[in-house]
Formats: C-alpha cells, structure tokens, sequence
C-alpha cells in the first residue's frame, strides 16, 4: 500500500506540474499570440473574398515540409494540404489544396472558399461518411522571421463531395498544439501528445482526446496504466480490430538550464486500448521483436496493407550546447501490428533481373556461386551500392545528395569487371535521398511519397521530389516527379554579399568606364591572392585527389573559422563543402 500511495503522490504530482507549465506557457505566449492572430486575420480576410470554388491543372506543389497527405477515401486521389517553407531568411506557411490523380499522374489546385488559415505541422485524417471527408486539427503558424509562433486548436472538415469546407466549434477539445498525431478509431477522431512553444518556454503533452463523429463532441481520456511520457512527432498506427492504437517514439526535449535545452528522442512503444461497452481505456507497454529503427525524429509515417505502420527516414540530432548535427536518412522500416514484429523494408529483385545482372558472368555460376545460387521463385533481397548525384541550384550552390540504391546480393566478395558494368546499365533503381519532415500516405498498396528537407552545414534544402513504391512487390521505387533544382532558393543571413551586389548595380547604371575597369581590375587582384592563399589545384587531378592532398589545409581553415568548441564531424563537412567550392572555381 504505501508503495502505492507514494507512486499516485508522483503521478499527481507530475499532472500538477504539468498544469503549472502549460498555465505559465499560455500565460507568456498570449501576447505573441495576440499580434500573429492579427497577421492570420489578414490571410482569413482575404480568403474570405473568395466566394467561388477554382479548380486549375497545375505542377506539383512548391517545395514544403510538415504538410498532410492523405489518400481519398472513394477516389484513386492523394490530397495535400497545408505546409512551410524557409528560404534562410523567410518562413512561408500555407493552407494551400491539391489533388493528385494517380491514374492520370496529374496535379489540381483547388481554391475552396474559408478554408483553414495557414498552417504546418497539423494532422489530417480522411473518412468514408458523407461521400468521403477531410478531418484537418491544430497545428501552427510562425511570423515571417520566425521568432513567434500561433499554435492552433482548431477543427475543420473538407467535403469532399462538395468541395466545401466547414469549422467545426466544439467544445472542450485540446488546447493548442503542433505535432500531435490524429488517427480514425471507429467512429471517432483519436488525438494524442504534440507541443506547444513560444519564445520562451515550450510544453510538450501526452493527454489523448476523443472527438465523436456521431455527436461531434470532444471528450478526454483518462486511461488507466502507464501512459507514455509527454513527446510529438510520434507513430500512431491504429489496430487491424479498430480497439485501439499503437503508439511508437516521438521526440520532446526539457531545460536543462537557462536559455539551454536538451532533446531527447524516444523509441519505446504502448498499447491504448478500449474495453467493453463503456469506453473504458488502457495503456500498456509493448516490446515488438524484429529489427527496430534506429532513434530518430522527423520520420514519415503511414498506414500499409494488413495494418502495417510504414516509417520512412527521419534524422537523429547529436546535440551540444551551441550546435546542432543531424544524420538523416532514407531507410524504410514496417511494423506488423498482428505479430508485433518490426523488419526493415528492403527493396528486391525479381527472377528475371537476377537472371539480366548474371548474364555476364565469365564461366557460369560454378564452384561457391554455384552453391550460393537462390532457390527458383525466390526473391532476394540486394546489397547496398553508393551513388552520388551533384546538382547545381539556380543561386550557383552545389548539392551533394548521396543515395544507397540496391545491387543484387552476391556471396563473392570480387566480381568480374564485365558483371559490375552490366550490373550499372540493368539497374537504375533509385531510392529518395535521405531527408525528415516528409509528407507519406498509402493508397491500393502503394506508398507515396512527396517532399521533406535534409540540411548540409546550415544550409537547409526542401523538397518537391515525388515517389511511389508498390508495398506488395517491393522491387522498385518510381519516380513521379523530381526535384527541380531551380526551386533551390536559400538566402544567408548575412546582408554584407546583397549589399555588395547593390553597391555593383549601382556603379554599373552609372556607366562609367572607368570604373567599372578598377573594379575588375580590383577583382582580379583579389582573385590572385585567394589562388595564392590557398592550395593550388594541380593540372589533371581529381576533386577527390585535391580535398585528399589538402584535407588538413581546409580543416585547419574550417577549425579557424569555426571556433575551438566545433565538433570535428561538422568541421570536416565544412572543410569538405570549402575545399569542393574552391576546386570548382577554378
């Protein structure tokens, strides 16, 4: 008993703590709040003056990250809403409507009257009644500089019958949040964790809401047991019976001191499910066998055949107090709720195309390949092979993306020169490059794919790249659309090269000859004391030979820059990104 009594004394005071957090979160965001609800009243008025729906063929959405893509409940249709967008500089929130048909491989803009404000990191869930409906909650807005943040509590429904949307005002439902996860329970909308941040202080949640689709009302859960710890950006998979959800990971981080947090990633996994007739729920801890994700946060997350939880990417941040590294990836993981099993969703080559790669083979598969030749009808899965892409964005910046494509599986640690170069032309299987914040849905056992970002140094890219992968065959992923390197506009924070840039636009409309002569003149000297600062490129060599022959030059110029307390992975990156951009000035 008194092991007991003293366990409920935490858990209370836990909830008080809780409660004194979020009432002095509100307290001090309120009046950012106040000026960014002003701003959302702008975009809501100019909406509003929208009284016609406007439906356009269009491209693919602009690059965007933390947007919704869910999959039409009737229609071979993908619908995306919402989204942000930094270019170093600005952040863009949007509440912008597509349609994507899959059989005509098209994108629709759809201008619907009232729609929701802008918005990112919402959540979003289709269902069947009513011709089919688009269930939109919560969610944030950030000013231009984003330095402020508007955490919405909203509700909206999109009719999809009708094309029109609609707010739904009932009380009693959560308080404000970004990050949290929605997912369709029967006949009710399950709401779970997310955060609430302000310049100031943050909280993050896991209390669980229940919106009834029947009576459109909110009602909290109090579920008996062990609830997980307050995270968001978190799996929620509901369970092939309908009696309750899985959760998985998710991210949250604490103060540790002034002005200094520490994050934390989880990957631990619960059980919330309903008993009996009286809507009685419980929590209880789950430890699936199989081979588990790495940590991380930021991972794509959507509903597969056979109620399997599809999780793709994601980036696990190494933290230090003024730094922050993040590995990304683009790894694809499955979690089969029936047997509680994770595997790794490793892409697989058919018979046919085994056949194709050993075609060239010298002699035949004899001796140990012969031994290890695969058993007809079987599928084996492929061993990884790098490839490296290098595109040029419209500002000039080169982005490096490294992709782990898959070969076919060999026991023979050397092949035959004539086999790898068959295995080359045979095999343009692509995988997307690694990234977070992806948007992902699954629609007749295939796997969507569309946007995210990844980082190199401090620069950020974001995505408009689209994919699909058939969840059945497993063999390859399509390419819908590529990234368009021209959609690559990122501005440092620095204003010291566009004041330059100006000054030069201002001398050049002076049209003085002279002038503009010193100024190349001045140009070119400085050109010839940067090749005299750094290590010459020698005639013939390689990019790779020349970051090899000066890697302890750059680094050395990276550590100076840098300052002493760098991590030295990321100093070698910058060291890399400089010694690449000189080499290819030259």
């Amino acid at each position: 008993m008194g092991k007991k009594g003293k366990k409920e004394k935490k858990v209370k005071g836990a909830e008080k703590t809780a409660a004194k957090m979020e009432k002095k979160v509100s307290k001090r965001s309120k009046r950012e709040e106040e000026d960014l609800e002003a701003l959302i009243a702008e975009f809501q008025n100019l909406d509003a003056k929208k009284t016609q729906v406007v439906e356009t063929t269009c491209p693919p959405p602009s690059p965007r990250l933390s947007a919704s893509l869910s999959a039409h409940p009737e229609k071979d249709e993908l619908i995306l809403f919402g989204g942000e967008f930094f270019n170093g500089k600005k952040t863009y929130l949007y509440n912008d409507l597509y349609f994507y048909n899959i059989k005509k491989n098209c994108w629709v803009k759809s201008e619907i009257p009232n729609p929701p404000p802008p918005r990112c990191s919402h959540q979003a869930v289709v269902v069947p009644q009513g011709g089919g409906q688009l269930w939109v909650f919560g969610g944030e807005f950030a000013s231009p500089n984003g330095e402020q943040f508007y955490h919405y509590k909203d509700l909206w429904v999109l009719h999809l019958a009708t094309h029109t949307w609609e707010n739904i005002k009932a009380p009693g439902g959560p308080s404000g949040r970004s990050g949290h996860r929605m997912v369709l329970s029967k006949k009710q909308l399950l709401v779970f964790g997310g955060f609430h941040e302000s310049t100031r202080d943050f909280i993050y949640y896991n209390d669980v809401y229940s919106f009834s689709l029947d009576t459109f009302s909110w009602s909290r859960l109090a579920p008996s047991g062990t609830a997980p710890s307050p995270r968001s950006a978190c799996q929620m998979t509901p369970t092939p019976d309908g009696t309750g959800v899985i959760i998985y990971g998710g991210y949250s981080k604490v103060r540790v001191k002034k002005d200094v947090d520490k994050g934390t990633i989880h990957s631990d996994m619960f059980l919330l499910k309903r008993e009996g007739k009286d809507e009685k729920w419980s929590w209880s801890r789950v430890s699936p066998s199989g081979s588990k994700p790495p940590p991380r946060s930021g991972f794509s997350l959507a509903v597969g055949p056979a109620g399997r939880a599809v999780l793709f990417g994601g980036v696990c941040d190494e933290e230090e107090e003024e730094s922050l590294e993040g590995d990304f990836y683009n790894d694809l993981y499955l979690y089969d709720t029936v047997k509680n099993r994770w595997f790794p969703g490793l892409l697989r080559v058919s018979k046919s195309e085994k056949k194709k790669r050993r075609r060239g083979k010298k002699g035949g598969a004899e001796g140990e390949g012969a031994e290890n030749e695969e058993e007809e009808g079987q599928v084996a899965p492929q061993a990884p092979t790098e490839v490296i892409k290098e595109i040029v964005t419209e500002d000039g910046t080169v982005m490096t993306i490294k992709e782990v494509i898959p070969g076919a599986q060999e026991d023979e640690e050397e092949e035959e020169e004539e086999e790898e170069e068959e295995d080359d032309a045979s095999a343009p299987l692509v995988e997307p490059c690694q990234r977070s914040s992806a948007m992902a849905t699954v629609r007749q056992g295939k796997l969507f794919l569309y946007g995210g970002m990844f980082e190199v140094g401090d620069r950020q890219f974001t995505l408009n790249d689209f994919y699909c992968l058939d969840l059945h065959k497993m063999d390859q992923w399509e390419v819908l659309v590529e990234m368009d390197p021209k959609t690559q506009e990122w501005l440092e924070e620095s204003e010291s090269e566009d004041d330059d840039e100006e000054e030069e636009e201002e001398e050049e409309a002076k049209g003085a000859e002279g002038e503009e002569e010193e100024d190349e003149s001045e140009k070119e000297s400085e050109d010839e004391e940067d090749e005299e600062e750094h290590p010459a490129v020698q005639e013939g060599e390689t990019v790779t030979d020349y970051q090899t022959r000066t890697e302890q030059y750059w680094i050395g110029l990276a550590r100076a820059n840098m300052g002493p307390d760098a991590k030295d992975k990321k100093v070698a990156k910058v060291a890399l990104a400089m010694s690449k951009v000189f080499y290819e000035d030259q």
